[in-house]
């Protein structure tokens, strides 16, 4: 299953989170955002509880989206014990966003 977070959340649901964690970060009106949204659901049915993933509107929530840096959307950043481990820029398919969570363990 696929949140929404936000900047006050953000903390408590990706930092601390006992699993690997995938933040979305887009926006309303990205359409390569858009693009991403049956990737990720594919994604999160087939990991089922191993990973967690999370969306973020940059619009919504500029303090996250300015701590990690996000200047392009769609980003994915991958967390692992609250650390920000590697990223994705730009839209994808589903078997890049496998193979990054594969090296994340």
């Amino acid at each position: 299953m696929i949140t929404h977070i936000t900047d006050e959340n953000f903390e408590a649901e990706v930092l601390k989170a006992d699993v690997p964690v995938i933040v979305d970060f887009y926006a309303d009106w990205c359409g390569p955002c858009k693009m991403m949204v049956p990737v990720l659901d594919m994604v999160s049915k087939e990991q089922g509880n191993k990973i967690k993933i999370v969306k973020l509107n940059v619009d919504e929530n500029p303090a996250t989206t300015a701590a990690y840096r996000v200047m392009s959307i769609p980003t994915l950043v991958f967390f692992k014990d609250g650390e920000a481990k590697m990223r994705i820029e730009g839209a994808v398919t589903k078997n890049v966003v496998d193979q990054k969570l594969a090296k994340l363990g």
